[in-house]
Formats: structure tokens, C-alpha cells, sequence
């Protein structure tokens, strides 16, 4: 009430503001009060993200000021022996996102920081990429990606155009926590902002367009039928164009969904991750006979994709399959084109298939585990930057990176680059359910589940802590009665064995994350979102698949398992 009564009464909060804080604190229930005043909206090592709205836990002009005021003291003192500092401001179809990216580029510029601002909303990949392409120290994208419409955010980028890492995140947030709604500068000289749009657009493109491994493929198939949807967000402005560029003549757009809008009115969540938002794609596949569909998310980063199965229904391939499927064809038909120096490695999360290093080893391509989340791939990056060539990787919530020339998940290339695929395919009369088929008759079936308990609000954070404590001192000691073999704690980081013994992690930070593994290939992982109120549950099961008809069995016999495994962990 105390934190709240100053939003209502300081003049600092403009009237609308301090209107609606008022009314919730004459309102008999304050519920909605406490969401929105219990604690500060954190910025974390990724920026901000939450639901919209006055208080000091929402996204609102107030917590994106100081947010940018805590960035821009920062770029000044680490960035202070430069005669120009410069910063890219993105923007995705969210509701306010225009509104909070002027707010940016007005706070840089009265900070005497030169604000590159593009002219409407664009791929986060691209927001990435330009910042290296610029020249720039810095990138702001005004984005919630997949969340519900009531959601924005805030993703603050380094000059590499990764997400901020350490020892810069911890200064920035430093920077932010002690900065007052008072001590932001506003009114900045718009003469330090420029307006940037098709010139990018062209060169992340043409850099898009380098990714293509067998062009020659996709001539012979240029007509390959592909359906697309940006579920109304930034893929609108780019996917199109590269999927063109690359050859493909017959892109068939989503009409009701190429429309910008915040609102998201064609889907229940514009989570390319649901299959309910594949909805209308499906069916335009269905009426055209196309051989793909592809989405991407608001903000185009994550990429979903369906195809025909083997009885002829439209199917959505999972994330771990998309991350799958995209790995394989990159490494073999790089190793069979000799486009292989002996120097290249790949890239996944620790929850991500266990098949990945599987494809991998058999090529004899290094793979690397890192945390969830890209700015993790994007410093296994740059650590190997000029030593170590990458050349892609991911994780199972339908990200993917094939390149090094932008630094986050990355939709309109993996689009591409599955379109060739499909290609690729049907130049070898297969279609790509039969190519994820031949794949697991190759290295073996493992079936992927993730669980989501969403626990909203201030009990809700409590009790995803608590839950996490509780595996944390009491892991189970078997998955659905095989033995656990391994476990690993990686905020301790440790591994420790079925007889205590214990051996260390080597990963270049703590993460609040926990991990089961099996001897049959049985793996269950546990992390809090970092992001979203809820926990997640990850799980990684066999079953044995020794014809491509046996997929559907052994899914079927990998979910009772995954049903037994959850209920023992009251899931």
C-alpha cells in the first residue's frame, strides 16, 4: 500500500497512471493490487518480461524507463573511452510495443546514445544481427515472444548480438536496481535517432540466404508447396521474402494471420509450441495439398512446423524433432557436399534429445551442452570465435540458430532451411515424416515430453521454490521402476553417481536446474521458467522402434511410462 500510494499521488506518474492505482486501492479485494505491487518487475540476465499494466511488477513506461536509464548508465561507463555509442531498438505486433521502443529511443538520446530504431516491427534474429552489422554496443527489443497477449518484454543485447552475459548483466542490473522513476532523462534529441528498415532487411537477407547447403535441390523442387503463418507477428516482414529468395515459387501466407495485431484474435496463445495455433495453417495445407507448414512465433524466433504421416494426417513435429531433423540434414549434407573442415561443432540445451550427440558422434562433429536459453549457444560461440566453426544448434522449445552472423534463435533461416529440407526430400521421392523415420531407425527412438505447472503470481513464485527445494534434498531413486544412475544439480554443480560418488560440472555459471538419467536412456530434468510463472518437467524416454510402423507402439508404451513417471513425482 505504502509503494502504491506513491504511484497514486507523485506527480512523476502521469494522470491515467496514478488514476488506475488508485482504484485498485479503494478496491475491496486487492488482489490485484498485491500482483501488481509485491515486488519490482526484475531485470534479469535476459531484461524484462511481464504482464502489462501500472505497478511496479508490470510492464509499463515507468519500469521500461528505468530499465533503459540502468542500461544507458552502463553502456556510458564501460563503453566511456568511445566517441559514439550506439544501440538498435527493435519492436514486435505486441499492444504498447511501439509505445515502450519510443520510450527507449527517447531515453538513449537524451543520454546522448545514438539510437538506430526500426520503422516497424521486425525478427528478433534481425534486431540481433543488426547490432553487428551496425556496428552498434548495444540492442533493445520491445518483445514478449510466445507469452499471451497480456504480456511484453524487454531483451537487452550486448554488442556481439548475443542476450547480455556475465560480468555485464550482473552491471546493467546493478545499474537498474538503484536507478529512481525521478532519474530518468527523457526529451532526447531526436536528431540522434535514425529510422532503419529495408536496407537491413536486404543485407540479414542476402546473410540469410548463405545458409543454403543444396540450391540445386530446391531448383528442382522450386514448387514445393509451403504454407506459412506469422500467428500476426514479425515473420510477416521477412519470412516470405527469404523462402523466396531461395528459390521457392509456391509460398502460400495465412490471410487471417499476415495481419499485425496484439490481440492475437486467430489463436487461443500465439505459441507456435501449441498445435491449436497451427489450426488455420493446417487446413489451408489441406485445401492446397501442400507439403509444409511452417509458423514462426510474434516475434519470430521460434519456429513450429507440420507435416503428412504415413497415413496421410497433417502431423506437428515436436521441438526436440524440429532440432532433430534440422541437425542431421545440416551435418550429413555438409559431410557428403565436403563442405566439412574437421573444425565444426553443434550446439544443444541440456534438455534437449539426447540424439542430437548421437548424429553428431557418428559424423564425427563435436556437440556441446549448454544451458537453456541462446545466449548460452551464443557464448559457446564466441568463445570458439576464429578456432571453431558453428554451424548450428538449439533447443527443444522450437529454437534454432544455423548461423553465426546473428546471435539469437533465429525463425526465418530455420524456415528456410526446412523448406530445403522438405526439398531435399521429395528430390529423393520422401517426405519428411519418412526422413524423421529414417532417423530414428538410424539412431534409435527416444520419445520427448515437457510438462508445464504454471503457478502464477507471488504464491504461485513460492511455490515453484519450494517444489524445486523438494527435489533438490529429496531426488527420486528411480523412474518408473529403473534405477536413477546419474543425477546432477547444476546450481551446486554436481553429478553424482547411484553410490554417492561425486564428480564435478564444468559449466561457466550456476543454473537452478536438475537432472535424472537412467542406464536405459531415461532422462528427466527439472528447471523453473525464467521467463513464466511455472515449472517445467522434461522428460526423455526409449522404446524400442525396429520399423517405421512401429512409431505410433512405441510412443504409445513411452507415454505410459511418462504417465507412471509424472504421477510418482505427484505431476
Amino acid at each position: 500500500m505504502q509503494v502504491a500510494a506513491q504511484w497514486a499521488n507523485d506527480p512523476v506518474f502521469d494522470a491515467d497512471t496514478r488514476a488506475a492505482v488508485s482504484k485498485m486501492m479503494d478496491d475491496e479485494d486487492k488482489s490485484l493490487l498485491v500482483d501488481s505491487f509485491y515486488q519490482t518487475l526484475e531485470f534479469g540476465t535476459g531484461g524484462l518480461r511481464g504482464v502489462m499494466g501500472p505497478g511496479t511488477n508490470r510492464m509499463n513506461i515507468y519500469t521500461v524507463g528505468t530499465a533503459t536509464q540502468g542500461l544507458a548508465n552502463y553502456l556510458k561507463k564501460n563503453f566511456a573511452d568511445r566517441e559514439r555509442i550506439s544501440i538498435v531498438v527493435g519492436v514486435d505486433c505486441r499492444n504498447n510495443s511501439d509505445v515502450f521502443a519510443e520510450r527507449v529511443a527517447d531515453i538513449m538520446a537524451a543520454n546522448g546514445i545514438y539510437v538506430y530504431l526500426f520503422e516497424d516491427m521486425r525478427p528478433t534474429p534481425e534486431v540481433s544481427f543488426a547490432i553487428r552489422h551496425l556496428g552498434c554496443q548495444s540492442g533493445v527489443n520491445i518483445t514478449a515472444s510466445h507469452n499471451p497477449r497480456e504480456y511484453n518484454g524487454y531483451k537487452a543485447y550486448w554488442e556481439d548480438g548475443a542476450q547480455v552475459l556475465s560480468p555485464h548483466d550482473k552491471g546493467i542490473i546493478d545499474e537498474v536496481n538503484n536507478c529512481r522513476y525521478e532519474d530518468v532523462k527523457t526529451g532526447g534529441d531526436r536528431s540522434f535517432v535514425t529510422i532503419i528498415g529495408e536496407e537491413v532487411d536486404q543485407a540479414y537477407i542476402e546473410a540469410v540466404h548463405t545458409l543454403s547447403i543444396d540450391p540445386e535441390a530446391i531448383q528442382r523442387q522450386k514448387n514445393l508447396g509451403i504454407v506459412y503463418t506469422p500467428l500476426h507477428g514479425a515473420g510477416m516482414m521477412i519470412v516470405p521474402r527469404a523462402l523466396r529468395s531461395w528459390g521457392f515459387e509456391n509460398v502460400n501466407c495465412v490471410p487471417e494471420q499476415m495481419v499485425k495485431d496484439g490481440n492475437f484474435p486467430t489463436v487461443v496463445s500465439p505459441n507456435p509450441e501449441n498445435a491449436e495455433a497451427m489450426t488455420l495453417a493446417v487446413s489451408l495445407a489441406k485445401k492446397i495439398n501442400a507439403d509444409i507448414v511452417i509458423a514462426s512465433d510474434p516475434d519470430a524466433d521460434r519456429i513450429a512446423m507440420a507435416c503428412v504421416d504415413d497415413k496421410g494426417e497433417w502431423a506437428i513435429i515436436n521441438g526436440n524433432q524440429t532440432m532433430l531433423i534440422l541437425l542431421y540434414y545440416i551435418i550429413k549434407n555438409r559431410v557428403d557436399k565436403g563442405m566439412i573442415n574437421g573444425d565444426e561443432f553443434v550446439v544443444k540445451t541440456i534438455v534437449t534429445t539426447e540424439l542430437v550427440k548421437k548424429v553428431a558422434d557418428r559424423y564425427h562433429i563435436e556437440m556441446r551442452d549448454c544451458y537453456t536459453g541462446f545466449k548460452w549457444i551464443a557464448h559457446e560461440i564466441a568463445i570458439s570465435e576464429g578456432v571453431k566453426k558453428y554451424i548450428g544448434g538449439g533447443e527443444e522449445s522450437f529454437g534454432f540458430l544455423a548461423e553465426d552472423f546473428c546471435r539469437d534463435k533465429d525463425s526465418p533461416s530455420a524456415c528456410c532451411l526446412i523448406a530445403e529440407i522438405c526439398a531435399w526430400a521429395k528430390d529423393k521421392g520422401k517426405s519428411l515424416y519418412q526422413i524423421l523415420m529414417d532417423i530414428y531407425l538410424e539412431y534409435g527412438f527416444l520419445y520427448n515430453k515437457a510438462v508445464n505447472v504454471v503457478r502464477p503470481g507471488k504464491s504461485g513464485a513460492d511455490e515453484i521454490k519450494q517444489m524445486m527445494e523438494n527435489f533438490r534434498n529429496n531426488p527420486p531413486k528411480e523412474l518408473a521402476g529403473t534405477p536413477i544412475q546419474t543425477y546432477k544439480d547444476f546450481r551446486s554443480l554436481e553429478s553424482k553417481d547411484a553410490l554417492g560418488n561425486t564428480t564435478p560440472l564444468q559449466m561457466p555459471d550456476t543454473s537452478n536446474v536438475l537432472q535424472y538419467f537412467c542406464s536405459d536412456g531415461t532422462k528427466l530434468s527439472i528447471r523453473p521458467s525464467g521467463t513464466e510463472p511455472k515449472i517445467k518437467f522434461y522428460l526423455e524416454i526409449p522404446a524400442e522402434m525396429k520399423t517405421a510402423d512401429d512409431y505410433r507402439n512405441a510412443s504409445s508404451e513411452a507415454e505410459k511410462t511418462a504417465a507412471e513417471i509424472l504421477k510418482s513425482l505427484n505431476i
